[in-house]
């Protein structure tokens, strides 16, 4: 098998696990502090195990909040947009 391995790193992360219920929708999310993604946060939602790695203004933008976890609905990321943006 022919691989290049571009990194192989170990380092200490923080991880902060949250569940919330807002008027639209349920979120169970794990959302990880690293010195790998330059002062981005890794933030997973533990229900469908979608994840983007995210600054404080893509998760103020509602829009891509919802390309990338795909919400059903704008309310719905506009909720989740709204969380992330205070607590990352």
């Amino acid at each position: 098998m022919n691989m290049d391995l571009m990194y192989d790193e170990t380092e200490p992360t923080s991880t902060r696990y949250v569940g919330f219920v807002g008027s639209y929708g349920r979120f169970d999310l794990a959302i990880l502090q690293t010195n790998h993604f330059y002062g981005k946060k890794l933030v997973i939602c533990l229900q469908t195990n979608r994840c983007a790695i995210l600054d404080q203004s893509e998760a103020e933008h509602a829009p891509y909040i919802q390309e990338v976890f795909q919400l059903r609905s704008e309310e719905e990321a506009e909720e989740l947009s709204n969380f992330l943006s205070h607590n990352i």
